[in-house]
């Protein structure tokens, strides 16, 4: 527990210093998340993934239809899947996405 001092006159003192360190520490933390945001906007975007899983709405959810990785028509619920996962879905007759057709990247054509 530290002692503070009794009198009006070093107390204020001690605020006066302390609020002046407490604005140098919040600038330095300013500083510091500044330069990790400019350094996350230099970083390349992450790699897409190859080939996307789309998930249907419901218990379970069964997988819906498959995609090439950079195709424009997924939505929110696709997770990243091999190509062999990709052909074992197709084999077991999960639809491709009839726009980026990656059963024809493939190979695999129904």
């Amino acid at each position: 527990m530290s002692v503070l001092p009794p009198d009006q006159p070093r107390l204020r003192t001690l605020v006066t210093y302390l609020r002046g360190e407490l604005g140098r520490a919040e600038r330095a933390l300013n500083a510091a998340q500044e330069a990790e945001e400019a350094a996350a906007r230099r970083r390349p975007p992450a790699e897409p993934p190859a080939w996307l899983v789309e998930r249907e709405i419901g218990t379970g959810r069964p997988p819906g239809r498959v995609h090439v990785g950079t195709c424009w028509d997924t939505g929110k619920r696709c997770a990243p899947a091999t190509a062999d996962q990709i052909r074992a879905l197709l084999a077991q007759g999960i639809p491709a996405c009839p726009q980026c057709r990656p059963d024809t990247a493939l190979g695999v054509l129904e």
